[in-house]
């Protein structure tokens, strides 16, 4: 009989990826359930006080009470946590992914609107609103260990991924402060148009993109050489440039596409990276805010703070797919899929 019988080499071939597997399944059960992704969505609501979570078909299927003005949200670096800036209640907050359990405050961090986690996944860096003050966080002491003086209403925080140097945005100042995380100090402060609010790296870390909200457009600085180097206006039909407000934006992966959101315009804008052109403006709930992509950036999800709903809008189509409404105020979006 030939139907049992295994030519040696296949038998080995069978036992190496019998071995392998079941390395893989040991690896599989030893990490932590947050590590997987629960498919959770994740949404601050500044005026109710909660947090919105939908689930992966997009049902609002939990709301959290949590502190006064939630605003920023992060992972933390193995992402079984995130943090929520407590604006009203000088609080950073940490809740548990799995349980949605309040595992921990900071207290007194004066004002914390949003924040970058350094990618030793031990100091969180703050925009102190009140404080014209970007402060960094130890997360392991609790302790407050370094300080920078900003100009009025800091805001967008973001470290480059070698952690090198961080970005904050002073609001009402009109300035991108570059801080060395090294030496420790101010390197230079960028004039920026009016108002700038959020950035965005390119994939290659030679663009920073900084949304000017005042302004109506975003900014671009080389990040070789500190300096403003371009330009994007945003005009969708139908609105006064008044109306153009954007705040939010990320650059997909690739680097090809960038997403704005225009604010009070009520619309997102499609843009060509390559060529700093907008393709396409989309339509969405009232004051676009916060964005969020799913892992596979097939999914773009839009915080609209005026009609306390997101949009849910698929990439490939750029069409608006539904609206879910959340809790008063929507702001930041986390999305635990990876």
């Amino acid at each position: 009989m030939t139907g049992t019988h295994r030519r040696p080499e296949v038998a080995s071939a069978r036992l190496l990826l019998s071995f392998l597997m079941a390395g893989v399944l040991s690896l599989s059960a030893a990490l932590p359930a947050g590590a997987r992704g629960t498919g959770l969505i994740f949404v601050t609501n500044e005026k109710s006080n909660t947090i919105s979570v939908l689930d992966s078909s997009d049902r609002v299927v939990a709301t959290m009470e949590t502190c006064a003005r939630p605003r920023g949200i992060h992972f933390n670096s193995d992402r079984t946590q995130f943090f929520v800036g407590c604006a009203d209640d000088s609080v950073v907050a940490v809740y548990d992914i799995a349980t949605k359990a309040l595992v921990r405050r900071y207290r007194d961090i004066e004002e914390p609107e949003t924040f970058d986690l350094h990618p030793d996944g031990r100091h969180l860096y703050i925009s102190n609103e009140e404080e014209a003050e970007a402060s960094v966080l130890d997360l392991e002491t609790g302790e407050i260990v370094a300080g920078y003086d900003t100009g009025e209403e800091p805001e967008g925080v973001l470290f480059t991924a070698d952690g090198g140097l961080v970005f904050v945005a002073s609001e009402a100042a009109n300035i991108v402060h570059v801080i060395d995380t090294v030496a420790g100090e101010i390197i230079k402060d960028i004039l920026v148009d009016t108002r700038p609010r959020r950035f965005a790296l390119t994939p290659d870390e030679k663009q920073l993109w900084v949304s000017a909200e005042l302004a109506g457009i975003v900014n671009i600085i080389d990040v070789a050489s500190l300096e403003l180097i371009d330009d994007i206006v945003f005009l969708p039909t139908g609105m006064r440039k008044e109306e153009v407000t954007p705040v939010d934006l990320l650059i997909t992966r690739d680097g090809r596409r960038a997403y704005v959101a225009l604010g009070r315009a009520n619309h997102v804008a499609v843009v060509d990276v390559a060529a700093r052109k907008v393709e396409r403006y989309i339509l969405v709930g009232k004051r676009a805010w916060g964005l969020a992509l799913t892992a596979d950036e097939r999914r773009l999800y839009v915080a609209n703070g005026l009609s306390d709903d997101l949009s849910i809008i698929d990439t490939e189509r750029l069409q608006v797919l539904k609206s879910v409404p959340v809790g008063q105020v929507p702001y930041g979006i986390l999305i635990d899929d990876r």
